[in-house]
């Protein structure tokens, strides 16, 4: 079965960032893209949906346990 893939402005959304954001996780090599190339100097990236739930889960923070 073939991956899921998401546009940028859903990833945003998802993550209730704005899409700048998004390019900055990208660039930082925070969260993985697939490059489907539409022409000459024209890419178009998606994100794989796998990625974006491993992403999350790096990021999960478990609260800190009572003190007794």
């Amino acid at each position: 079965m073939p991956a899921r893939l998401l546009s940028i402005p859903a990833v945003a959304a998802a993550l209730d960032v704005d899409r700048r954001t998004v390019y900055r996780f990208i660039a930082a090599g925070d969260l993985p893209v697939v490059d489907l190339r539409t022409g000459s100097g024209r890419s178009r990236v998606r994100v794989p949906v796998a990625g974006l739930d491993e992403f999350i889960s790096r990021r999960a923070v478990v609260p800190p346990t009572a003190r007794r």
